[in-house]
C-alpha cells in the first residue's frame, strides 16, 4: 500500500471547461483541509493506459470523490457521460473484494438532488451530496464531508474558506501579471495573465495552492 493512502483523494469528475470552477474549488478544500488530491490529470504519460493510471490512483487513495453530475444529457445528441460512473463502480469494487481497502470512504456528488436515481437506481439509499453547479456550495459539501465522514473537527468555518479561495485567485493573478507587466503594457498583461491562469495544467494549478496555502 502507497505511503499517503490515508491522506490521497481520488477526485472523479468532469474535465470539461464548464465543471473547471466547481473542481478547482474541490481540490482547494482538499489541500486547505490538509489531503492530496489524486487525478487521472496530474500526468500524461501518453505511453500508459489511462484506464490502468486510474486504477492504480484508486489503489493508491483511501477516499473518492466521485461527482455523477454528467450522467444525463445536457442538449440533443449529446452521449451520457458514463466515465464517472464506471470509475465509481471501480473504487466501490476495490473497497468491497479486497480487505485491504475496506477502510475506503466515499463522497457521490451531483448536480441535482435525485437526478442520478433515474439513471443508476442501484445508488438508491445512499448518501449524496448536491451543489447545483455552484462552486461555493460543492466547497460546502466537500468540507461537510470531512467532518461528517472523515471525521475532521474545528476545522475553518465554510464562509472563512470560500474567502480564502477567492484571495488565492486574487493572489494568482496579480502575480501572473506583475511577472507580465512592464515587457508588456497593461492591457496585454491581463489578457496574457487571464489565459495563462484558463490553460494552467493541473499539477501547476496544484503547486500555485500549495505555495499560497503554505506561504
Amino acid at each position: 500500500m502507497t505511503e499517503n493512502y490515508n491522506s490521497n483523494v481520488f477526485i472523479n469528475c468532469p474535465f470539461d471547461s464548464e465543471y473547471k470552477p466547481l473542481l478547482n474549488t474541490i481540490v482547494f478544500t482538499i489541500i486547505y483541509l490538509g489531503y492530496n488530491p489524486r487525478l487521472s490529470l496530474e500526468q500524461s504519460d501518453s505511453g500508459k493506459f489511462r484506464l490502468q493510471k486510474i486504477l492504480n490512483i484508486i489503489k493508491e487513495s483511501r477516499f473518492g470523490i466521485h461527482d455523477l453530475s454528467r450522467i444525463q444529457a445536457s442538449k440533443k445528441n449529446e452521449f451520457f457521460r458514463f466515465n464517472m460512473p464506471f470509475e465509481l463502480g471501480a473504487d466501490f469494487g476495490c473497497k468491497e473484494y479486497n480487505s485491504n481497502y475496506s477502510d475506503k470512504l466515499f463522497l457521490v456528488l451531483a448536480s441535482k438532488r435525485f437526478d442520478y436515481m433515474q439513471a443508476i437506481s442501484d445508488l438508491n439509499g445512499i448518501d449524496i451530496k448536491n451543489h447545483n453547479d455552484i462552486a461555493q456550495e460543492a466547497l460546502n459539501k466537500v468540507r461537510e464531508w470531512f467532518i461528517e465522514t472523515v471525521g475532521l473537527r474545528d476545522i475553518d468555518a465554510p464562509l472563512k474558506m470560500w474567502y480564502r479561495y477567492s484571495d488565492f485567485q486574487t493572489s494568482l493573478f496579480e502575480s501572473k501579471f506583475a511577472k507580465l507587466y512592464g515587457e508588456y503594457d497593461e492591457n496585454s498583461a491581463e489578457k496574457i495573465a487571464k489565459d495563462q491562469i484558463k490553460n494552467m495544467t493541473m499539477p501547476e494549478y496544484i503547486d500555485e495552492l500549495r505555495q499560497y496555502l503554505n506561504g
